[in-house]
């Protein structure tokens, strides 16, 4: 009888474990499917992650390999590419109305930022997203989707270490420049009762990433016209002194925001 009792609790065992290891699998199959479906409808732009993974049980979670790419008309593959991000949520959390995110943790983060001198990536992905929110001109809202959105409350996000990679593009010639993106930290997002969306939360996170990416690059784009980095073409000196101009009253625009 004794062993009876032993195989059965070792049974269960093996089965919840089974289970949890099932739920998680589906959570991060979810999330997944969720990210690289509703991400391109929203931002325009093609979106794709590599591997979720969350425990239900401890609320440990993470994301590899996030590359969000570019609008048409710009040359670089990819605007942001994460390598990995962690995450911790409130378990319980999962079955209620919002789900409570304790922490988002991004390091090392590779932005592109491309701007031909009257537009740049950044801003065109904002304002897709914006107009997908109704916050922007827009098109036609579609019929309405079978159930809500659920609601967020994220306690922190944090992104350090990142890199901008900066392209101007000019008729006269272009030029590249890497330089470090600012520290970001956000807190209590979707605090309130009403929670935030998933596409809330992507536009408040990627406003900051554009006006950290500006600030940054607006140095580099001087430098960029001064020849202080390397320039793709080699045009005479008075075309030269235009781009210089060119470029220094964009990062002049960029300082007064």
């Amino acid at each position: 009888m004794k062993k009876l009792i032993i195989r059965l609790v070792i049974a269960l065992v093996v089965v919840a474990g089974l289970a949890i290891l099932a739920v998680s699998l589906f959570l991060g199959t979810a999330v997944k499917r969720g990210v690289e479906t509703l991400g391109p409808k929203l931002t325009k732009v093609d979106v794709k992650l590599q591997t979720v993974s969350l425990s239900p049980l401890s609320g440990a979670g993470s994301i590899k390999g996030l590359v969000v790419g570019n609008p048409e008309g710009f040359k670089s593959p990819a605007a942001i590419t994460i390598g990995e991000a962690s995450l911790s949520l409130k378990p319980a959390s999962l079955l209620a109305d919002k789900v409570i995110i304790k922490s988002i943790r991004i390091q090392g983060p590779e932005i592109t930022y491309e701007t031909n001198l009257k537009q740049n990536n950044l801003s065109q992905i904002k304002a897709n997203l914006d107009a997908a929110l109704g916050s922007g001109p827009s098109e036609p809202a579609s019929p309405k989707e079978a159930k809500p959105p659920r609601k967020l409350q994220v306690d922190e996000f944090f992104l350090t270490g990142g890199k901008i990679h900066v392209r101007a593009n000019t008729p006269l010639g272009s030029g590249t420049a890497s330089v470090p993106l600012p520290d970001i930290q956000l807190q209590d997002l979707g605090a309130g009762p009403d929670g935030i969306t998933a596409a809330e939360l992507a536009a408040k996170v990627l406003s900051a990433i554009e006006e950290g990416a500006l600030k940054a690059s607006s140095d580099a784009l001087a430098d960029i016209g001064k020849g202080a980095v390397d320039i793709t073409k080699d045009p005479a000196s008075a075309a030269s002194n235009v781009l210089q101009k060119a470029t220094k009253s964009v990062g002049d625009l960029f300082k007064k925001k």
